[in-house]
Parts: C-alpha cells; structure tokens; sequence
C-alpha cells in the first residue's frame, strides 16, 4: 500500500492494489502547480537561484500549508516560484516528464495537462516553443510508456488576468500545434483560468470560437471563485463541452438540469476545491450531487504539488464514498470525454 493510501480510511471491500491498478483518466492538471517538489529545487539549485537553504524548506513555498487555505488568490501565489526555472526550453521538457512519469505511477493512462505558455515566455521562448517544449516531452513519455497504451495531450490556457485580445492569440498558435493536424501528441484544448472576480467568461467568447473552428475542445475554469451565473456564461457565451470545478452550479437546480441534459461534464478536483474554499468541508463535495443528478463527472488532481496530493489519492477519496466499481465508471465517463482523438499516437522511433 502506498503511503498515500495509508493516510486513507478505506471501507471493507475496497482492495488497495486494485485501486492502485485502476485504468485512469486525468483531465484537469496544470503543469506549474504540479512539478515535483524534488525537481523544482535541483533546477533552482543549477540555476543559482534556490530561495532556501533546504529542499524542506522549499516546499513550505510550493505546497499550500493549513493555515494558508481559504481563497483561490491564496491558493494561486503558489505558482510563482516554479516560473524561475520554466523559462527555458529544456527545463520545461524536464518537469512535463516528470509530471507524466508520476501520473503514470499513480495509473494514469489518459492524461491531459495544461498549461499557459505565455507566462513561460519571459526569458526570450517563443510562444511556439513554450508549447512545443512540453508537446516534446509528452511524445518522448509516450514512447517510453507505449506498453502501456499512455495517451496525452495539452489544454493552452489563457490567463483572465491578461485579457481577451490574448486570449485570442493563445488560440490561434494552440491550432498550429493541434494534435489533429499533426497526428501526433498535440494540443487537443483551450481553457481559461486564473482569478474569476471582474473577469466573466462573456469577454472570451471570441477566442473560444476561434479554438472551436479550429477544432480544439473547449473547457473553462468557471464557479470556482464566483457564482452559477458565471457557469451559465461559460456554457452559453462560450460553447464548452467540459468545465473546471463548477462548484457553484450546485446551487443552481436548472443549471444542474442543463450540464446533465447536454452531458458537461465537470472536472471536480476535491482537494483543491477544500483548500481555496470553493467547496466546504464541512459538507459533502459537489462532485457527489453533480453524480446523482446526471452530470458527467471527472476525478482531477488540479495540482499535484500545491495541493500535496495525488490521482490515486483523489480517486481513493471518493472510492471511499461510493465504491471502487462507481469510481472505475467514472473514470471511463471522464477517458470518453476526453479531448484526445483515439488516433493519438507516440511518434515512432527514428
């Protein structure tokens, strides 16, 4: 048993090397809040640039502690020391193949990652580079996990906070590096992300369908920070098919109607949604009322390092609310909602 299934009270039933050998989806994980603790401070230390004397003390900065838990802009300060070392080409190959190495480990066989490229861009990459640097990793650990059938892709994010007129440039060069017209590992999404407050979905509706003509999935971060309204507008304004946290749209019984009639599926990640407040823990997670109304839903782990957690472990949560036979179905759910096209490949060895 891993250590993060020791720390779990798993009910009689429940097998823990079945649990671990669980075929599973990963929609929603950013590749900034997700880079091992480890790696983040062998790269600083090469760089000169380690902020403390110690690995251990490091992660105090990189992993959101208790009494740090409450908002999203808490949450989200934990972001900017990995920027230090994600400027240059080679160190963004390095942390994407971690990531997906660790992905692996916890069972992961359909993995999106997302990610922002422009704020990789300080140092002097290219849009274009900051994208093809984690699509060369992705390929690279395809190949090296083919055996196991490993599918990936990456979701570009636009960040609220940068605008709309961005958002649309991150659009237009996420289609030039689509999977579909590489037939290859590719970028198969467009999100937005970032602080919701001041930013409704409304205002990037022309980058939206810039993606969607260009056949991208779309999927947005939305009713994480503010309320259903901005869910509906995510929907409505923006056209998605997948969206990110959505916790406020329980509270919404006509909106819940909506993302279950036309299948939106939720990419719910419990811990992160506890330590930013976005779902209390004094009460059962959105996740549970979006299943028994119908809605489609995906077990995320948002970030792995922030949030100090893990996909085996978010799956474990909830398999010890509704059984390991439900998580493995929703699972499968969440690999069908998938923006990855089944021709996704690994590109052969040269």
């Amino acid at each position: 048993m891993t250590a993060a299934l020791a720390q779990l009270a798993l009910p009689a039933g429940i097998d823990a090397s079945a649990l671990t050998a669980l075929e599973k989806t990963e929609l929603h994980q950013h590749v900034d809040g997700s880079i091992p603790v480890r790696t983040v401070w062998e790269l600083m230390r090469r760089h000169g640039l380690a902020p403390t004397p110690t690995e251990g003390e490091l992660a105090k900065l990189l992993v959101l502690q208790p009494e740090e838990e409450g908002t999203l802009l808490a949450y989200l300060d934990k972001f900017h020391y990995p920027l230090w070392v994600t400027q240059f080409f080679e160190n963004i190959e390095r942390v994407v193949g971690d990531i997906v190495d660790e992905a692996v480990a916890n069972g992961v066989r359909t993995l999106e990652l997302r990610y922002s490229p422009i704020i990789h861009t300080y140092a002097g990459l290219t849009l274009r580079q900051s994208i093809v640097a984690v699509l060369s990793a992705l390929r690279a650990r395809m190949e090296a996990h083919r055996s196991l059938g490993l599918r990936c892709g990456l979701v570009v994010i636009a960040m609220r906070q940068q605008g709309p007129h961005i958002a649309k440039i991150l659009a237009r060069q996420a289609i030039s590096e689509a999977a579909h017209l590489h037939k290859v590992c590719g970028v198969v999404g467009f999100d937005i992300a970032g602080a919701e407050r001041g930013t409704p979905p409304r205002l990037f509706r022309d980058a939206f369908e810039i993606a969607a003509k260009g056949g991208l999935g779309t999927t947005a971060h939305a009713g994480e920070d503010e309320g259903p309204a901005f869910v509906w507008e995510a929907v409505d304004a923006l056209g998605v098919r997948r969206l990110g946290h959505a916790c406020s749209a329980v509270a919404d019984r006509e909106l819940v109607r909506r993302l279950a009639r036309d299948r939106i599926l939720v990419e719910c990640c419990l811990t992160s949604n506890w330590q930013t407040g976005a779902a209390g823990r004094d009460r059962r997670h959105p996740l549970y009322d979006f299943l028994d109304a119908g809605v489609p839903v995906a077990i995320c782990t948002d970030n792995v390092t922030v949030s100090a957690t893990s996909q085996l472990r978010e799956t474990a949560l909830v398999a010890a609310e509704i059984g390991l036979e439900a998580v493995a179905e929703i699972h499968r759910t969440a690999r069908d909602h998938s923006f990855l096209d089944e021709r996704t490949t690994a590109p052969s060895p040269r």
